[in-house]
C-alpha cells in the first residue's frame, strides 16, 4: 500500500525565496526525521508565500498509513509562520 498526502501551504511571513526556502527545507527535513516518508516540493517554486508538498509513505497496511498521514498533517498544522490552506490524502493498493 502507498498513502500520498498533497499539503499546500501559506507563508504570509515571507518576503524573498530564500525565507520560503528556509522555511520548506525545514519543514521537509523534520517530517523525514521523525516519520519514514518521502517529501518534495512540488508546486510554486518561484512563489514567496505559497508552496505544495506532496509526502508519501509505504506500508503493508492501510490504517498504519492512515494513521502515519494524519500525524504529517497535524505535524503540518503546528508549522509555525505556515498555514495550512489544503490538503488530500490517496492510498493505492
Amino acid at each position: 500500500m502507498v498513502g500520498v498526502a498533497r499539503v499546500e501551504l501559506h507563508l504570509p511571513a515571507c518576503q524573498s525565496l530564500k525565507e520560503k526556502r528556509s522555511i520548506v527545507k525545514s519543514v521537509i527535513a523534520r517530517l523525514r526525521n521523525k516519520f519514514n516518508v518521502s517529501v518534495a516540493e512540488v508546486a510554486y517554486l518561484e512563489q514567496w508565500q505559497r508552496t505544495e508538498l506532496v509526502i508519501a509513505a509505504v506500508a503493508n497496511e492501510i490504517s498504519f498509513l492512515q494513521r502515519e498521514l494524519t500525524q504529517v498533517i497535524q505535524m503540518v498544522e503546528m508549522v509555525p509562520n505556515a498555514e495550512l490552506i489544503d490538503h488530500v490524502t490517496e492510498y493505492y493498493e
